[in-house]
């Protein structure tokens, strides 16, 4: 049997795990996630490169109870990252400094068009640099799908970081 996933829609085979609720997603597609998290944490790199991961699989599976600044941040990290050219490590940094702002994020809409490149595309990928090549392809394409919000996020980072692009 498979299981879809509420957040990105992908379907794994049900292997009974419970499901997440932040974030939005099911205990299988959640497991996988935190296989290439465990993958990005063995094999650190100065870029910092698993802020890209957060990020798109964070606006993957937002919806639900997702936190309104989980959606934003990961949004604009998103941004930051496939349109400004951000390596992970600046887009941490650019986090950090909204997140000392203490602002209200709004509740963002959800993209329309379902998404075809998952996490477990990422894992899929031989050793690097394909898998970095495929990381980049998936916060790519997330960011694609949320580039509805393209305008929110630049003025956001125009407005309290005073740079980007």
């Amino acid at each position: 049997m498979m299981k879809k996933c509420p957040g990105c829609g992908i379907e794994l085979p049900d292997r009974q795990l419970e499901a997440s609720v932040r974030p939005n997603a099911s205990g299988e597609c959640l497991q996988t996630y935190h296989e290439l998290s465990a993958y990005l944490m063995m094999h650190p790199d100065l870029t910092f490169r698993a802020q890209h991961a957060v990020d798109a699989y964070a606006a993957q599976h937002s919806g639900g109870a997702t936190k309104t600044i989980t959606t934003a941040f990961a949004v604009i990290g998103l941004y930051l990252a496939v349109e400004c050219g951000y390596t992970g490590r600046q887009v941490q940094q650019a986090h950090m400094a909204l997140a000392n702002r203490n602002l209200q994020w709004p509740s963002l809409d959800l993209p329309t068009r379902p998404y075809a490149v998952f996490v477990t595309d990422v894992l899929a990928a031989r050793e690097e640099p394909d898998r970095h090549e495929m990381l980049m392809k998936w916060a790519r394409h997330v960011w694609d799908l949320w580039e509805h919000q393209r305008e929110w996020a630049k003025d956001v980072c125009e407005r309290y970081l005073k740079r980007a692009e």
